[in-house]
């Protein structure tokens, strides 16, 4: 039986990781200068983080953007969107999984992933890839892509939970 679960558990990785990447690459809106850009890829971290956890999140958060940045030309923010969607994916999930799983704690886990995104970005990115002036032309851009990110996130993990009510036993 665990030698199952783990399977489920790898295949839920691959696939989750998969869900985030194409969330990722599937629209892109440049922003500004800095050759950054807003996404989906929110929608997808945190609907992978409401389902199946704090650890799949990280995982599948952290990779699926570093690998969607490395496809689409954007090598050199992989390092940077591993970190902070990882971290947002786990925040996410530690606070579903910690609390009592209603919209309210789903809508302060979203909240959380608004701080996490935007400060995330704003500091990684004038450490290793612009200026800090530059970093803060992005921040109204990342908190709107995480605030939206989180709540359709939430709306499409209600969605499947509703047509899959044994989703929320998939999560770890």
């Amino acid at each position: 039986m665990e030698k199952n679960k783990s399977a489920l558990r790898i295949s839920l990785i691959a696939v989750s990781t998969a869900i985030v990447a194409v969330f990722t690459i599937v629209i892109r809106i440049p922003v500004s200068a800095t050759g950054g850009y807003i996404s989906l890829v929110d929608a997808g971290v945190s609907f992978v983080s409401y389902a199946f956890g704090p650890v799949t999140g990280f995982i599948a958060g952290g990779v699926g953007t570093a690998l969607a940045d490395i496809l689409g030309g954007y090598a050199q923010w992989a390092p940077v969107s591993f970190v902070v969607h990882g971290v947002e994916a786990l925040v996410l999930g530690l606070i579903v999984k910690k609390m009592k799983s209603t919209i309210a704690v789903k809508l302060l886990a979203a909240l959380s992933a608004v701080v996490i995104v935007s400060l995330g970005y704003l500091f990684l990115t004038s450490l290793f890839l612009v200026t800090f002036a530059e970093a803060l032309t992005e921040v109204v851009p990342n908190i709107i892509q995480s605030g939206v990110g989180a709540i359709v996130g939430l709306g499409l993990y209600e969605a499947v939970r509703k047509g899959y009510p044994r989703l929320d036993s998939l999560r770890w």
